[in-house]
């Protein structure tokens, strides 16, 4: 049955439906400006004529960004550190977060303890650089593994969700013979799904957007990730896919447009990836960080 509606709050509604539409207008913006200057003209590019929609049609700076080898590579780099990363993530984090949400672990609240202290003190940059070089992870790939392996914020999350799974089913599994392992993977982790997919995307957005480790840890550019590359083109304003180029106008049409189409690049397949886990984000955020 169609429930009436007083004339207040029909006008909250609409009230919310536009302040909802503003703001999808002002998200979505940027990323179709970025897009429309990406594949518009140069000249239309150098002249900031384009406001929204692409003038005239041109892929050149995509032709030129794909016909770089380094972009293959520091594509590869990403893909490696992000799927990589994120698996050993969501493992440590899970493996982590379980014990701790047993009440029979007699160490339970001197740990959770010493995970919140790491939230609010590090040991900062030049102790971390003098690590990494200790133990011989300097300009490897493990220097970008490693030191994230693991949340504390997120551990917390995990921790409290393994919380809501009733105990009828742990004293049930053990009195199975199964052991603490066998839980977590066979029962716990099948019925973790929405804090999983919460954790991978945290993870796997957090890996693709990093930047820092590799400018500090990986001075060797054939393991430097996208995001870093970016960097360089962004605010060091290298110019490197365009340098064969005798015209300085003819570089400056096109070292504008590569810009705006790396953005692109950087950005578009981790934005792909988000609504397959929307479903998830939401429900494990939200039970992840309410209940206890």
């Amino acid at each position: 049955m169609k429930i009436r509606q007083s004339a207040s709050e029909r006008a909250a509604d609409v009230l919310v439906y536009a302040v909802m539409l503003f703001i999808i207008c002002i998200t979505l913006y940027p990323f179709l400006y970025v897009l429309s200057m990406s594949i518009s003209k140069p000249i239309h590019v150098v002249e900031q004529s384009v406001w929204l929609f692409p003038k005239g049609l041109s892929f050149s700076a995509y032709d030129r960004i794909f016909d770089s080898p380094e972009v293959w590579t520091s594509y590869s780099n990403t893909f490696f550190y992000t799927v990589a990363g994120m698996m050993l993530n969501v493992i440590m984090t899970s493996l982590a977060a379980y014990p701790l949400s047993r009440k029979g672990f007699f160490l339970r609240k001197y740990m959770m303890m010493f995970i919140v202290v790491t939230m609010f003190f590090g040991g900062g940059i030049i102790p971390m650089f003098i690590l990494m070089q200790d133990l011989g992870i300097y300009n490897t790939r493990w220097a970008i593994l490693l030191p994230t392996a693991a949340s504390a914020f997120l551990i917390i999350i995990a921790r409290t969700f393994f919380q809501t799974i009733p105990e009828s089913l742990h004293e049930s599994a053990k009195l199975d013979g199964a052991n603490d392992i066998t839980i977590l993977t066979t029962i716990v982790l099948p019925l973790s799904k929405p804090i999983l997919a919460v954790l991978t995307l945290f993870y796997a957005v957090n890996h693709w957007n990093s930047f820092f480790p590799a400018l500090m840890y990986l001075p060797n550019p054939s393991l430097q990730p996208l995001s870093l590359y970016l960097m360089k083109i962004l605010v060091q304003g290298q110019e490197v896919m365009v340098e064969g180029m005798i015209d300085s106008y003819d570089r400056t049409l096109h070292s504008i447009q590569i810009k705006y189409a790396m953005i692109i690049v950087t950005v578009l397949p981790i934005v792909s990836v988000y609504p397959f886990l929307q479903k998830y984000f939401v429900q494990g955020v939200m039970i992840g960080s309410l209940k206890e």
